[in-house]
């Protein structure tokens, strides 16, 4: 599977290159992002987000607004940008270079193409479909700077891991897809400790492919989400005990959510398509928030992108039937309504938040384990 824009990006400063940059570093006009922006920087440099090799220039900007693609044509949905005070852009001109500043640490230099200036309710409409405060994405865009600077990176170094065990950039990840055997993998883009349903809907997927690619996202999230370590130690239990081997791989995503609903279906889409998978599964009202979007809206977007390079499964209503005595969904399962049970993720947060056990029909109780035993598992 050919990564999006037909080769991997590397922005990453070389060993001969790295100590002449990182003393010219220290004489630049230095440009402070927030960590999450850092990361993003970060998932460019290695090829996660190929084709970039940078924040988005003016035109490529304004076009994936308008089109969600860039101005090449090229499928991309989700803006990467990084964005300064007015005072901050007078000290900036075109093709200067800039130190990128996170945490006191100089981590990347910037070759700068662009600076613009952009309109935040034109973004917050394009991008999450709406402009309420209710949405969480749309305080975030509302506190970042006036201005934005677009041009080419050059990253000097990587921040610490949470999770370095599953910490694979997409060179790794296809490597390890051959060295498994693997010609085709189907990818799960999740941020929930599993229930029931998400395994049911991940096996049905796997009896497709040769091998599944668990990608949890790990990062900021809104309250109420599982923390990071609970979806990873979750995971790790559900492999141990409903796996078979070397049928699954587990690999951290560290990435803010948007909740951009079906924008980011796509831009999830894409980062897999770069890591290697030659398939990615969607579900109902996937990377959704509240009511903000329709149920399948995240599945039809795909309509648009028959030019994406990875071929999408769609899983719409799929529950626990009574009659059938297990998972089911559907296209498959003759029975009334009566006779079904939602897997309902807020429904069992609360009930976990309350330390009851949800029922095994709709969580393993050695994932459930993981949960009650952790003293803090939701984000706060």
């Amino acid at each position: 599977m050919r990564p999006r824009g037909g080769k991997l990006v590397n922005c990453q400063a070389g060993q001969k290159n790295f100590e002449k940059l990182e003393e010219e570093a220290l004489n630049l006009t230095r440009v402070t992002v927030y960590p999450e922006q850092r990361i993003n920087l970060e998932n460019i440099a290695c090829g996660l987000y190929s084709p970039l090799s940078g924040p988005l220039t003016q035109n490529d900007y304004l076009t994936v607004l308008a089109k969600g693609r860039l101005l090449d044509d090229t499928p991309w949905t989700i803006p990467i940008l990084v964005d300064v005070t007015q005072e901050k852009a007078k000290e900036i001109n075109e093709d200067d270079r800039v130190s990128l500043v996170s945490s006191g640490e100089i981590f990347a230099v910037l070759d700068v193409k662009e600076k613009y200036s952009w309109d935040k309710k034109t973004h917050c409409q394009r991008i999450f479909k709406t402009c309420d405060d209710k949405h969480p994405g749309i305080n975030a865009v509302r506190e970042m700077k006036p201005v934005l600077i677009g041009g080419e990176l050059i990253l000097l170094r990587e921040h610490s891991s949470k999770f370095p065990k599953y910490r694979l950039k997409p060179r790794e990840t296809r490597f390890l897809f051959r060295e498994k055997g693997w010609r085709t993998i189907a990818g799960f883009q999740t941020r929930n400790a599993p229930h029931i349903g998400h395994e049911y809907v991940q096996k049905t997927a796997l009896a497709f492919v040769d091998g599944l690619f668990i990608n949890p996202l790990i990062g900021k999230k809104k309250s109420g989400d599982f923390t990071d370590e609970v979806i990873i130690q979750s995971y790790e239990a559900l492999f141990q005990n409903y796996f078979l081997r070397n049928s699954a791989t587990l690999v951290t995503l560290e990435m803010e959510m948007h909740y951009a609903g079906p924008r980011e279906a796509i831009h999830h889409a894409i980062i897999r398509k770069n890591y290697g998978c030659t398939h990615f599964i969607v579900g109902r009202d996937h990377a959704g928030v509240a009511d903000f979007y329709e149920p399948f809206e995240a599945q039809e977007i795909f309509e648009e992108y028959p030019d994406l390079g990875i071929i999408p499964i769609f899983f719409r209503n799929f529950f626990h039937c009574k009659k059938c005595g297990g998972p089911q969904n559907d296209k498959i399962c003759p029975h009334r309504a009566e006779d079904h049970v939602n897997y309902k993720g807020r429904a069992m947060r609360a009930k976990l938040l309350k330390g009851d056990r949800p029922s095994p029909e709709m969580m393993r109780p050695e994932v459930v384990n993981v949960i009650l035993n952790n003293r803090s598992p939701f984000v706060e």
